[in-house]
């Protein structure tokens, strides 16, 4: 349910406390383990050339005492190991270089080599040096094994010691992500369709802005607020306003990061996490599907208080009852099963106020689309209202899905501006999925699939209790064949017998309609059948509108369904009442279907009309219905006609293009 982010100017002179004047930290700059494995292979590898540049070229012995006897070394160098030296300038040698080095072992190669010079007489400079070891061990051994337990240190013993980006230590520091106020900017005018809500936490942020003039009378804000709502209807997104109206950091960290691999993990981040909010109060700590840690204690296989989530929801328990009257810091926190939370959880002086955040209203579904139309260009014939009213059940976040699925379909089709029709068909692609055109159907089959449609769209035309009619597709849509669209007038916050028995009709208007026109049934009213029973069931075990069974619930206990997958859950009722639940479901369907059935029988003219309707245009408005039923023909271009024309138009472009060239080249 959000739009456009509206932008808040930053307060100059203010730190992420709040505080006049300070400035908020840097950044700290850690180089990456990839990075210091980098540096350390490069120091190693010009350690190793400047060895070899400074040792000059091995030559073996043979060559070095053919140069000796040959006059040909101008000064030599011994150690106990080997010999280093230089060529003469004004000799050519096959030996690239002046330096040279030979390697020997035993002290007869020594003597050989000044034997050799006493025999040639040649006048050359000759030293000896004693051999260092200590130094040749530096170089070979210990250097480059300091660089390798240097390495070590930077990418594990420092991590394991938990310093500075410490690994094993920081499992305990807290994953949350922080907002700053200057990054908050969702308000209240980026929220729609939860006006109830706003205005229940309105005094939270009064708080927030104001906490002395609570404090006057002795009154103390709810230390904790829980929405409750179904998936993609705005939670987050009321938290994050909230956030932003108050003008206050913003502390978002999800149910699962609490829990890790370690034991006692959870519990160490819980804490860590309210030390800093404390730290940056007032501020607002908002945990994100809290029931990943906050169930019911004991409803698990690991029992006890070393479960790691329940020492997790302890420690949670333990930091909310820390709170002082004084402590600016609210927790908000969201939930789709609001019913499974620990009541320890959910009392007065934790989560002192429970929100409830519904699916939107028309009046909502309209505001919310229309926050999120601002983002898009609009056509003339845009009617965000009569959207609203075909998207019954449908959530924040799909609406906010169907507007972005609108504004492609139209950028892809070239067009200016977002129709009514992109909107229309961006709806039914989020509900129903992506309209399958281009699939190939046995024409025996598109029949069955016309009257099998075509029988839904009589009964819910004819039904007055039944919601009015929106059109009607025979193009496959998902995993249906043809579709039957209804646009309610209003939203149902309950269900009357009428209207139940009326949705049972429409349900078996198609496999009515198969059995009467094809003389076969189809597959294709699985789901038909699936609803039905569904909705009997639900009349039958929890509505009490069954009057053989009276006013009794027999629906499954909610505590105990959540535990079903420990143990099988035994029925609460006999078999002689199961079999009573049986027969009243039977029976409702039923007369269902006989009332269906007998609409049907004394309009077979009508609904062929539809279907022939069908199988020539394959999608039918609700004005297209009505002139049908009313006796009247239908008017306009088929799917074959449209698809003529433009490629008759593309044809006729053609030449003119090849025209105009014509013209340009004369």
């Amino acid at each position: 349910m959000n739009g456009n982010q509206n932008q808040r100017p930053t307060q100059p002179g203010r730190g992420p406390k709040g505080g006049p004047g300070k400035k908020p930290p840097l950044a700290g700059y850690r180089r990456s383990p990839f990075s210091w494995l980098i540096i350390a292979a490069l120091i190693f590898t010009a350690m190793m050339m400047l060895q070899q540049g400074l040792g000059g070229n091995t030559i073996s012995w043979d060559v070095f005492e053919k140069h000796l006897r040959n006059d040909d070394v101008e000064s030599v160098k011994i150690t106990e190991t080997k010999v280093t030296g230089k060529f003469r300038k004004d000799l050519a040698t096959e030996v690239k270089g002046r330096s040279f080095t030979v390697h020997y072992h035993g002290d007869a190669a020594q003597e050989r080599i000044y034997r050799i010079i006493d025999e040639t007489g040649n006048i050359l400079t000759v030293e000896y040096a004693e051999q260092r070891i200590w130094l040749i061990m530096l170089i070979n051994w210990v250097l480059p094994l300091a660089v390798i337990v240097g390495l070590f240190y930077f990418l594990f013993a420092r991590n394991l010691r938990g310093g500075a980006g410490g690994m094993l230590m920081s499992f305990g520091r807290s994953r949350h992500r922080l907002q700053g106020k200057d990054r908050v900017q969702v308000t209240f005018k980026d929220v729609a369709g939860v006006e109830e809500a706003k205005d229940e936490v309105a005094e939270i942020i009064e708080f927030l802005k104001n906490p002395k003039k609570f404090q006057r009378l002795g009154g103390r804000i709810p230390r904790g607020v829980l929405l409750v709502g179904p998936p993609g209807c705005g939670k987050t997104l009321l938290a994050k306003a909230i956030a932003g109206e108050a003008d206050v950091p913003f502390f978002s960290i999800s149910g699962s990061d609490f829990v890790e691999m370690f034991v006692g993990v959870g519990a160490s981040r819980v804490r860590d996490l309210f030390k800093q909010a404390k730290e940056n109060s007032p501020c607002i700590i908002f945990l994100d599907e809290v029931d990943a840690i906050g169930r019911k204690r004991g409803a698990s296989f690991v029992g006890g208080g070393h479960d790691e989530r329940e020492q997790t929801l302890n420690a949670i328990l333990v930091e909310m009852d820390g709170f002082g009257t004084d402590d600016q810091v609210i927790v908000i926190a969201a939930t789709n099963r609001g019913d499974i939370l620990d009541h320890a959880l959910t009392r007065p002086g934790r989560f002192d106020r429970q929100i409830f955040v519904p699916l939107p209203d028309l009046k909502g579904r309209s505001d919310i689309l229309k926050v999120h139309a601002r983002k898009i260009k609009l056509g003339p014939d845009a009617n965000l209202d009569r959207l609203a009213r075909g998207t019954a059940m449908l959530t924040g976040a799909d609406l906010a899905a169907i507007i972005n699925e609108a504004a492609l379909m139209a950028t892809m089709a070239n067009k200016d501006s977002v129709e009514m029709a992109d909107l229309e068909e961006a709806r039914d692609k989020v509900r129903w999925g992506r309209a399958k055109k281009s699939k190939v159907i046995d024409q025996k089959e598109r029949e069955i699939t016309a009257y099998h449609e075509a029988g839904h769209t009589l009964v819910q035309s004819l039904l007055k209790e039944a919601d009015p009619l929106h059109k009607v597709s025979i193009i496959p849509r998902g995993p249906m064949g043809g579709a039957t669209f209804a646009l309610p007038e209003k939203d149902r916050t309950m269900f009357t017998r009428g209207y139940c028995m009326a949705l049972l009709q429409v349900c078996f208007g198609g496999r009515i309609a198969e059995q009467i026109f094809c003389d076969d049934i189809s597959s294709g009213a699985q789901a038909d059948i699936e609803q039905a029973t569904r909705i009997a069931k639900q009349m039958v075990l929890t509505w009490g509108m069954s009057d053989e069974l009276g006013l009794i619930s027999y629906g499954p206990d909610l505590g105990v369904k959540e535990l079903s997958y420990l143990m099988p859950v035994e029925k609460e009722y006999s078999e002689k009442t199961a079999e009573v639940i049986d027969e009243e479901v039977k029976n409702i369907t039923g007369e269902a279907y006989k009332a269906a059935r007998e609409l049907i029988e004394s309009n077979r003219d009508k609904l062929e009309a539809i279907a022939r309707a069908l199988l020539k245009y394959e999608t039918l408005d609700a004005d297209d219905v009505k002139l049908i039923l009313e006796g009247g023909q239908l008017d306009k271009p088929t799917v074959g006609d449209l698809l003529a024309a433009e490629q008759a138009k593309g044809e006729r472009s053609e030449p003119e293009q090849e025209t105009q060239q014509d013209q340009s080249v004369g």
